[in-house]
């Protein structure tokens, strides 16, 4: 939508662009590699709430609006709008995902054992200001120097790590067999085709389950941990404690459309997090996942998925108002808006509130008129 309150019309708003391409760095491709290569979790970030897999587009995203989180999602949904889908994935179990980082705060011991994995959880919070006098390194944690041009490309990166030697069951699975957490229905895998899509059918409260979870797993990770945290601080019905949180590479298992084999057409990273309360007769269970690893993320979704499950949630927590409130392209999108012209409703609101007051003048005359003759 073009901003027709603007003097010189398509003339200005291509100069207000240009401006604001001018305010960055030129844009290159190496620029994109640097990105991708050193803000890995910035542009999970906007894979994940983007609901596209494609950490190059991202990267791109991020460096063609400058950085703006909102303006990047927005185009990496735009593209993916654009794109046919061919085929549709197979569920992939948590025993099947190749773990990296894998905690649990409710337990000591977990089957498996805890994993730290790549985490700043235990470091010290402090600025390599070395770096900014040139002395940092590869052995320091700087920058590898292998490329010619000095950009880091993805392929210098460490690859992907092999599976782990056993399976890492889910802490819940451990539950169950238990007796702590209720034991799941007896049901056939669904379908992934027949599930319902949240990017081409409109949510209907109550939502299904597909939906709900689809919707916190691209939602605003601010927003998701605005409404988490006001439930960590007392303003919900649950305190949880994290049941497991993990951060892993998750195969991509299409079937074959002619011999029906499955096979892996590649591995994706993927947070996921299980909270759960003690408050009830029996544990409750809070889920939630996302591509790329956003563990602030997946934490505050698991606590509202546990809380929107809550007989009488908190007005804020809420299923319609989650899922509404956490949309980062409508909210941005609806906030943005209000920089568009309003002069009409707003000078409609002005005769009103002239309208208003002119009464009032003049019942105050009349009264002290009424007042005069009495006297």
């Amino acid at each position: 939508m073009a901003y027709v309150a603007a003097r010189g019309g398509e003339q200005a708003i291509l100069r207000a662009e240009a401006l604001h391409g001018r305010l960055r760095a030129p844009l290159s491709a190496a620029i994109v590699r640097q990105i991708e290569a050193h803000l890995p979790y910035l542009v999970d970030r906007v894979m994940g709430e983007g609901s596209l897999y494609a950490p190059e587009l991202a990267a791109l995203a991020l460096a063609q609006s400058g950085g703006d989180l909102y303006e990047a999602v927005l185009l990496l949904r735009a593209y993916r709008s654009t794109q046919p889908r061919i085929a549709y994935a197979e569920p992939v179990g948590q025993e099947q995902l190749h773990t990296l980082r894998r905690i649990s705060a409710a337990f000591k011991d977990i089957p498996g054992g805890q994993i730290l994995g790549p985490t700043l959880d235990y470091s010290h919070r402090l600025l390599r200001l070395d770096l900014l006098d040139g002395l940092g390194g590869p052995e320091h944690g700087g920058a590898p120097s292998s490329s010619t041009d000095g950009a880091v490309t993805p392929a210098e990166l460490p690859q992907t790590p092999p599976g782990p030697s056993s399976p890492l069951p889910a802490v819940a699975d451990w539950q169950r067999a238990s007796g702590l957490l209720a034991t799941l229905p007896d049901a056939p895998a669904p379908d992934p085709a027949e599930l319902p899509d949240v990017t081409r059918d409109p949510v209907h409260f109550p939502a299904p389950r597909a939906h709900r979870l689809q919707s916190l797993a691209r939602a605003d990770t601010g927003g998701a941990l605005a409404l988490g945290y006001a439930s960590m601080r007392g303003y919900g019905l649950a305190h949880p404690t994290v049941n497991e949180l993990r951060l892993a590479h998750a195969d991509v298992l299409l079937r074959h459309p002619i011999t029906g084999a499955t096979f892996s057409a590649g591995r994706v990273r993927v947070s996921q997090c299980e909270v759960v309360n003690t408050s009830a007769v029996e544990l409750r269970l809070g889920y939630a996942a996302t591509l790329g690893w956003n563990e602030v993320k997946v934490i505050a979704a698991a606590m509202l998925d546990l809380e929107m499950d809550a007989p009488t949630p908190h007005p804020a927590h809420r299923e319609e108002f989650v899922l509404y409130h956490t949309e980062p392209v409508e909210s941005s999108g609806f906030c943005i808006h209000y920089k568009l012209p309003h002069y009409v409703t707003f000078q409609s609101g002005l005769d009103a509130l002239r309208a208003v007051r002119a009464e009032g003048s003049e019942g105050s005359v009349q009264a002290q008129s009424g007042a005069e003759e009495q006297a």
